[in-house]
């Protein structure tokens, strides 16, 4: 165990020096915000990678391959999907409007109140994925290390407050283009196979789990549906990753790229339900599903290998916290800001980026101690943020007609709808985003017909100019 703590904390010692070179570099708000728009190929498949896989997808695959099998890989796939239609849909006009944030598409479509509306929803979105993976991190820690939940957090949580704090966008670049190495190497070619040695082989998973496991449709037709509905629209109307899209270089860059990360993530999402699966055998009878990753490699693994798994770990899971982090506070500064400030332009201000990194941080920490289940908090928010905002963003890009009013009334009755069925049926229920994006979308397309047509009418490709 010390030369597994040795590990981890070179590893949260080369962290924290990145974020200290990013700052030299995010002088700046272009910088800070989305890395001087300068990644290259492999930093933007890197960066875009890392942001995708955090806790939900890398404990909670592996909890969903423990329960399910290979279907679990689903949530993953989902994900990864959402990333290649973003790149090759919606990544050239993203990078021709010069933008920061994705409510400032529906201010160029609707107008002012679209937007702050609409960040109202984006903020709580992007508060709870920098709170999800920073559960996953406490939880990661206090089962390795015996340590209390709440100690764990704050540790785990605060480092990745810290280099967020420091140099923005371009510390997370650079953080996550390391953490994405650490995760393909600790996860996939470590842990995946020395796990399923541990269980007996490949052969030994066919003879002792049943047959389901190894279906691809075992988690039901109904949840692969809701899993596509949320996380492949969330991806294309997520703040984390739109920011990501705009710190590539080039449309090429931003489409071949993003591209390739997103087929990584659907083999990432595999490799991690085998995982699960390989857990399933060694400990059948765990109290806890949610604790299948970290007991595997607490069983699997030895000393000094386990610490470099847990890194893998926590790369992935601390890059999702730093971008749900930066989302945030992008959010706070460029959309929200802006109404209470009586100062012009001061969310130009790096400096300013920077105090609202580090109070959303401290924000993120609190949420993160008052809430337990990665998946049923990731589920939360995304059923708020595609129930809430995927009908007035699509809206933007496709239909003329769309008004301010019915942008407005199906991101109210939208986000409403979804937290009403999500209290009366379950966080993890397949009714919240269908229902939501229901009412959303009648509400979207009655309230614009009954009031007055836009004077000037644009989508998102005559905004372009």
């Amino acid at each position: 165990m010390t030369l597994d703590m040795l590990v981890i904390v070179i590893y949260v010692a080369a962290m924290l020096g990145l974020g200290f070179y990013g700052m030299r570099r995010a002088r700046s708000r272009e910088d800070y915000l989305v890395a001087g728009r300068n990644l290259g190929p492999a930093f933007y498949l890197g960066t875009m990678a890392a942001t995708v896989l955090g806790g939900a997808s890398t404990i909670g695959t592996v909890r969903l391959g423990y329960v399910y099998g290979l279907s679990g890989f689903w949530l993953c796939a989902s994900l990864g999907l959402g990333i290649i239609g973003i790149s090759l849909l919606l990544a050239k006009p993203l990078l021709k409007l010069k933008i920061y944030t994705v409510t400032q598409v529906l201010e160029r479509r609707y107008s002012p109140t679209a937007r702050h509306a609409s960040a109202a929803i984006m903020l709580i979105y992007a508060l709870m994925i920098g709170a999800i993976s920073t559960i996953a991190i406490g939880t990661v820690m206090q089962v390795l290390f015996g340590m209390p939940f709440w100690m764990t957090v704050l540790i785990g949580g605060g480092i990745v407050v810290a280099y967020s704090t420091i140099g923005g966008m371009w510390s997370l670049s650079l953080t996550d283009i390391v953490q994405f190495l650490i995760m393909t190497i600790g996860l996939v070619f470590i842990l995946m196979p020395m796990s399923v040695s541990d269980a007996g082989g490949w052969d030994a998973l066919v003879e002792k789990l049943p047959a389901s496991y190894f279906s691809l449709t075992a988690i039901g037709w109904d949840t692969i549906i809701t899993y596509f509905l949320i996380y492949f629209f969330g991806i294309f109307i997520g703040q984390d990753i739109w920011q990501r899209v705009f710190t590539a270089r080039s449309e090429k860059v931003a489409k071949i790229s993003g591209t390739a990360a997103g087929i990584y993530c659907i083999f990432y999402g595999l490799a991690a339900a085998i995982i699960g699966m390989a857990a399933k055998v060694v400990l059948p009878d765990l109290a806890n599903v949610n604790d299948a990753f970290a007991s595997i490699v607490q069983t699997s693994l030895p000393d000094g290998v386990r610490g470099l798994v847990i890194a893998a770990a926590l790369a992935a899971l601390m890059s999702t916290a730093s971008a749900g982090l930066l989302a945030a506070s992008t959010t706070a500064a460029q959309d929200l800001w802006p109404l209470f400030s009586k100062r012009k332009n001061t969310s130009e201000s790096a400096h300013v980026n920077r105090v609202f990194t580090l109070l959303l941080g401290c924000v993120v920490l609190v949420i993160a101690l008052l809430v337990s289940d990665v998946i049923s908090a990731l589920t939360m928010a995304y059923n708020l943020l595609v129930g809430g905002m995927l009908i007035p963003l699509l809206g933007a890009i496709y239909w003329t007609r769309a008004t301010t009013a019915g942008a407005i009334a199906s991101m109210a009755l939208g986000s409403l709808t979804a937290a009403v069925f999500m209290f009366i049926d379950g966080l993890e229920a397949n009714t919240p985003i269908y229902y939501s994006l229901a009412v959303g979308a009648v509400s979207f397309v009655l309230v614009s017909l009954c009031s007055e047509k836009p004077a000037a009418t644009q989508t998102l490709a005559t905004t372009e100019s």
